[in-house]
């Protein structure tokens, strides 16, 4: 384990040995970071690598992995003369959630646990699961008990075990973080697991690539508990450091108007959540439906950093958008419209925009 990275509390600075099963930190409880900073490869470096996000394992903590089932490169697709849609929903689970999936089992893999459990609202656990079974670990999957039946097919056919739990996201994580710290346990969070952020970093790097060697003017993401967003941040970070783009483009998360804690917080001029959990209604986008996100400092602070914003969309526009982009022959789950949503709903002018399309229709039906 000596060539993994530690982790480091990004609030207390408290550091946990690499190779540790610890999942927060001990301290605060709250989600860790890595030590690492990698530079990454040019674009002429790239040519000829395998055809997967491991091609860019050079700015990954792991590297040569077991796992793999071809994640990665996505295609783009045009939407407007302005906006592309990254097509994420064309993974191994049907998700982009297999950028991180991969390296939380990848580490597992490596570290040999007696059991690995993960919490979510479907996808997360779905991906979780599949690289498990891939990996011959052991798997149980928390999901609230409203979770999709379809999802919940998807993650049984991979061979985890379901805990259905009374109540929404946060009872199910909260059960999961109990689990969690049973001896033996590896606790696949996309929430507090680094190793995750860094896998869906990839997202950037590939749109990076795709557009030889640019960026859009303006990054849009679904925001939940913002690890796609965070991944982001931490593929612009690491490309500008290395002299491979010149400017940022504005980063913006996306929220349903039924839960956004984040976009409530961004009026506000906050730099977390208040102590109080705001309103919470009900929304067709499951996936971003978190009330407290663990890593909302983190969030706003990548948002104030690039100088983006955060936009809200009720759920009659992420249906409406999500019925528009099923006519333009991609059939996504309502989450993975609520961007397009956002962007239909105010636009951003002229300047360029790409937005991911991260589950598949499929998943659920249509609204």
């Amino acid at each position: 384990m000596m060539s993994l990275p530690d982790y480091v509390c990004p609030v207390d600075g408290t550091r946990v040995r690499a190779g540790s099963l610890t999942w927060c930190c001990p301290a605060c409880r709250g989600p860790l970071d890595l030590d690492f900073h990698p530079t990454p490869t040019d674009l002429k470096s790239l040519t000829g690598r395998v055809n997967s996000l491991w091609r860019y394992a050079g700015s990954l903590p792991l590297a040569t992995p077991t796992v793999s089932l071809g994640e990665g490169r996505t295609p783009l697709v045009e939407l407007t003369g302005t906006v592309t849609a990254k097509l994420d929903f064309l993974m191994p689970t049907l998700s982009f959630k297999d950028r991180g999936a991969v390296l939380l089992v990848e580490l597992a893999r490596r570290l040999a646990p007696e059991r690995v459990i993960v919490d979510s609202s479907g996808n997360a656990g779905t991906s979780v699961a599949a690289y498990c079974a891939r990996a011959g670990l052991d798997c149980t999957v928390y999901v609230p008990a409203a979770t999709s039946p379809k999802k919940l097919e998807q993650i049984r056919a991979h061979g985890a075990r379901v805990e259905a739990v009374r109540g929404d996201r946060e009872a199910t994580a909260d059960a999961a973080r109990t689990a969690a710290d049973a001896p033996g346990t590896f606790y696949a969070s996309h929430i507090y697991n680094p190793y995750f952020l860094h896998g869906t970093k990839t997202y950037v790097l590939e749109l990076w690539e795709d557009l030889g060697g640019r960026l859009p003017d303006v990054l849009v993401v679904p925001v939940g508990n913002g690890t796609l967003l965070l991944g982001a941040a931490l593929a612009l970070r690491e490309l500008h450091s290395a002299g491979l783009i010149g400017k940022f483009p504005a980063l913006y998360g996306v929220q349903a108007a039924a839960v956004a804690p984040l976009a409530t917080a961004w009026s506000a001029g906050a730099d977390g959540l208040p102590a109080e959990p705001g309103p919470v209604h009900p929304t067709y986008a499951e996936g971003i439906a978190i009330p407290r996100p663990p890593r909302a400092r983190q969030i706003l602070a990548a948002v104030r950093a690039f100088g983006g914003g955060f936009r809200t969309v009720p759920d009659p526009a992420i249906t409406a958008a999500r019925r528009d982009l099923a006519r333009r022959g991609l059939y996504v789950e309502p989450t993975a419209a609520a961007c397009w949503a956002a962007v239909r709903k105010e636009g951003f002018g002229e300047r360029s925009v790409a937005v991911p399309l991260c589950g598949a229709g499929a998943k659920s039906g249509l609204a």
